[in-house]
């Protein structure tokens, strides 16, 4: 008899729960703390499940457990969590999990509101999978526990460990190379297809400098260059033209450490297998075909605009030989620039004078070309005896000024032309 009362009251006590259970969240759904009274102005994002969790003794005792955890609401009430990071904007991607298994998948971007379901609609080891990344930082996960009481959460992101502050691209003589800066020792990967490369740099972010010079990055052996954030690592694919890879081009790479400007230099030089004699040749004879009247007269208008439009530094480290491929242009050039000037020598600011006849006076005049008067305007003839038309405004910029984007550069040789009319029109 004693056990019949035991096993009633148990059952009574269990609907007395279950009603109360009931009541809560009807009272909670039609409370005006449930309805919105303004329209969302934040991305929102549903990652409620289509089905409940399994009943559980936990459902049963919601109720009595309720009174101890603030009321009803704990349990009965639809969850939502703000989600923002730090910098704002970032990409977030959202996982609901669900006894090890995804029940949900979102995505979206900061700051956003995420809609969740109730704790008692949720299972005991149901949890929120939050992973924010934007370019430039480290990718991060959070993870939160759908029996928690979190409703705001902010992400905060580290930048990545290495930036490439600058790109630098040099064509001539049908050879180029692609110079990546970075603040610290860069670690990378190739990868070659058929139609070019692909450039991986690990945890690099890419500064807007460097994507500025990659746009619009054109010559005879590079059809397009692109860049894009894959996760923390920049990735950067070039497509060789076809005469490039009907040229077998073969890619050597060096690093090299720049002290003045504590950078580390990662370059990569395109070889062409065939055909390297033949321009040589071209070259030489492009070179014999300079003469004294592309460096006098209005063609140093032309020279001096350039040269006070052009950072004096960057202009200087430009023309400075380094170890690049170019240095032996640039140093025949600076030799041919003396034998063309009226009187035989180099002339630099001042009074200054170097004979290119004697090596150590012309290495003298390559370690301050950027001030050697009518360099520039005779660079742009070599220019224009030796590539096609189209990609002279390249290769020189290549030559004076590879880490300064295409717009900027033709901007400047815009201004610097039009000096040179006028000064043609006035004679």
């Amino acid at each position: 008899m004693r056990s019949w009362w035991v096993t009633t009251g148990a059952c009574l006590v269990a609907v007395v729960l279950f009603l109360l259970g009931n009541a809560a969240a009807l009272a909670q759904e039609s409370s005006p703390e449930a309805e919105s009274v303004e329209p969302e102005t934040r991305d929102v994002v549903d990652m409620r499940p289509e089905e409940r969790a399994s009943w559980s003794p936990r459902n049963l005792f919601a109720p009595l457990t309720s009174i101890f955890l603030g009321g009803p609401s704990y349990w009965y009430k639809p969850r939502e969590i703000e989600v923002e990071t730090t910098p704002p904007g970032g990409s977030v991607d959202l996982f609901y999990v669900r006894a090890n298994f995804q029940k949900r998948f979102e995505q979206g971007e900061a700051p956003l509101l995420v809609l969740l379901p109730s704790r008692i609609e949720a299972g005991p080891r149901d949890s929120l999978t939050i992973r924010a990344f934007r370019e430039g930082y480290r990718q991060k996960s959070v993870t939160l526990k759908m029996s928690g009481r979190e409703d705001r959460v902010v992400v905060d992101l580290e930048p990545l460990p290495n930036h490439l502050e600058a790109l630098s691209h040099r064509y001539f003589a049908g050879r180029s190379s692609l110079s990546f800066l970075t603040g610290e020792l860069l670690e990378f990967r190739i990868h070659e297809a058929d139609d070019g490369f692909t450039v991986i740099l690990n945890e690099t972010a890419l500064s807007s400098e460097a994507r500025s010079s990659l746009e619009g990055l054109q010559s005879p052996q590079i059809r397009a260059a692109s860049a894009h954030q894959l996760g923390e690592d920049l990735v950067v694919k070039i497509n060789l033209s076809p005469a490039a890879r009907k040229a077998r081009t073969e890619l050597r790479s060096r690093q090299t450490y720049e002290a003045p400007r504590d950078l580390y230099d990662f370059s990569l030089d395109l070889i062409p297998a065939d055909g390297a004699g033949r321009d040589v040749k071209r070259t030489l004879a492009a070179l014999a075909r300079l003469r004294s009247s592309h460096v006098t007269g209005c063609a140093m208008s032309f020279d001096r605009a350039v040269r006070e439009q052009l950072d004096a530094g960057a202009l200087s480290r430009a023309l400075t030989p380094r170890g690049a491929f170019t240095d032996r242009y640039l140093r025949a050039a600076m030799r041919r620039l003396g034998e063309v000037t009226p009187g035989h020598s180099i002339q630099f600011s001042g009074s200054v004078r170097f004979d290119s006849t004697i090596p150590i006076e012309l290495e003298a005049a390559l370690s301050q070309a950027g001030d050697a008067r009518g360099y520039l305007a005779l660079l742009r003839q070599f220019v224009a005896e030796l590539e096609a038309r189209d990609y002279r405004r390249e290769t020189l910029r290549g030559l004076i000024a590879p880490e300064l984007d295409a717009t900027r550069f033709a901007a400047i040789l815009d201004e610097s032309e039009r000096r040179e009319r006028e000064c043609l029109a006035s004679r």
